[in-house]
């Protein structure tokens, strides 16, 4: 156990205070604990290349394909037009929470540094168009952002979670959105309330170009490819209780079902409505989907370089002391996994890394204890990943530049509003538990 401590509390230091990159710093503190923890040097290589394979081999294809239609999205301006539908239905009276379901609906299928940069300029126009207070109007957009990329897959850490818990893809994004609107409407809209009186001058320099009329997609294309993944995801976890369903029928629909499987036919259709439909060529939505891939590499590397550590934890036996360790400390299993991954949010700074370390040490918890709803615990963890950001947090300094804040009130802001949503998570997370 004070080895597994000092290795994490090595890999804090190495990432905040080292600035060391976090792939490198995981491979480096696998390669200690592997040593620390006894196993033999000629099986050492061979845990931590396990580990990075068997992770990325699950999470690779669902990832990369993820990334490919959220940049489609955006560059195609399906995004911006669904925006703007929104704008137009709710009217400027509810301007901020058409901001908020325009976040949500465009943050699920993209990264969230994509969506960022792509609400921000919708943010700023309405701003200066209107007079409005930019954080007022801004933050729970922000809000909405941040929680799909804790809470939803397709999103990285949720999506590696599902996948080292042995958890429900369509089930975690059910249970998902049933905490996902609570906490984005709390932490959102109400919180913003006390924030109109925060000064806050948005940069002229971040307002991108919007696209011509007649070069953005349809308001119902636009709609639904973005919403194609969650669509499948849902049908096809919805349908296996319908009663009736033969055996072959179920087959075929965990085969569509699987979320690789279901990221390639929204790609694909994608392809087809938001690309060549709107006049692209396959050799410029190739180049597209090759930028995408260079957005998330290094989110690959950190999920691959997490899961080399995971797996030395598991080829030394420790993880059953783990186990018995966390367990002696009698909390409820989906509060601890939520606390161990807060705790390591602060200290990093990264919501990906927080994940996936909390998950690697909570996992011995899940075999141990079969009881423990696993779609809950991703929803637990990927919570606590949210709590405090700070400044170790590059979320903090691009919310902090955009909005041209001072560090008080970015943490009056930002730092609150995300230590809420990941209040606000564990709360579902444990009122769900009553009732699943």
């Amino acid at each position: 156990m004070l080895v597994i401590f000092f290795c994490i509390i090595f890999l804090i230091l190495l990432v905040s205070w080292a600035k060391v990159n976090p792939f490198l710093a995981f491979l480096i503190v696998s390669i200690v604990a592997g040593l620390c923890l006894g196993i033999p040097l000629n099986k050492i290589n061979a845990s931590v290349q396990k580990g990075l394979g068997d992770t990325l081999g699950s999470l690779a294809i669902i990832i990369c394909l993820g990334a490919m239609l959220g940049k489609l999205v955006a560059n195609s301006g399906a995004a911006q037009k669904i925006s703007e539908v929104l704008v137009s239905a709710f009217g400027i009276k509810y301007i901020q929470l058409a901001l908020v379901a325009a976040a949500f609906i465009i943050g699920i299928p993209l990264f969230y540094g994509i969506g960022f940069v792509l609400m921000v300029p919708l943010i700023f126009s309405v701003v200066y168009k209107y007079k409005l207070p930019a954080v007022y109007i801004g933050l729970p957009m922000i809000a909405a952002l941040s929680v799909t990329h804790g809470f939803l897959p397709p999103h990285p850490s949720p999506s590696a979670l599902v996948v080292m818990f042995h958890a429900n893809m369509g089930v975690t994004l059910l249970y998902g959105l049933c905490i996902a609107i609570p906490a984005i409407i709390l932490a959102g809209p109400v919180f913003s309330l006390f924030l109109k009186k925060i000064p806050s001058e948005p940069l002229a320099t971040f307002r991108a170009e919007e696209l011509p009329a007649d070069k953005v997609p349809g308001a119902a294309n636009s709609f639904f490819t973005a919403l194609l993944p969650v669509i499948l995801l849902a049908v096809t976890a919805a349908i296996p209780f319908i009663n009736g369903i033969n055996l072959q029928t179920q087959k075929i629909v965990a085969f569509v079902g699987d979320p690789s499987i279901v990221m390639l036919i929204a790609l694909l259709v994608g392809t087809v409505t938001l690309g060549i439909k709107q006049g692209k060529t396959l050799n410029q939505l190739g180049n597209t989907y090759a930028e995408a891939i260079k957005d998330i590499s290094l989110i690959l590397l950190i999920i691959g370089g997490s899961g080399a550590f995971k797996q030395v934890l598991t080829d030394s036996g420790v993880s059953n002391e783990i186990a018995s360790g966390l367990q002696s400390f009698n909390l409820q299993p989906l509060f601890l996994g939520w606390l161990i991954a807060a705790i390591i949010r602060v200290s990093l700074g990264s919501a990906t890394v927080a994940g996936l370390t909390a998950a690697g040490i909570v996992a011995p918890l899940l075999i141990a204890n079969p009881a423990i709803n696993p779609n809950l615990m991703v929803l637990s963890i990927g919570a606590g990943s949210l709590a405090f950001s700070h400044v170790n947090d590059s979320g903090f300094w691009l919310f902090k530049e955009y909005f041209n804040l001072t560090l008080k009130d970015t943490f009056l802001s930002w730092s609150i509003m995300e230590s809420l949503v990941a209040v606000i998570g564990l709360a579902g997370v444990l009122i769900l538990n009553l009732f699943v």
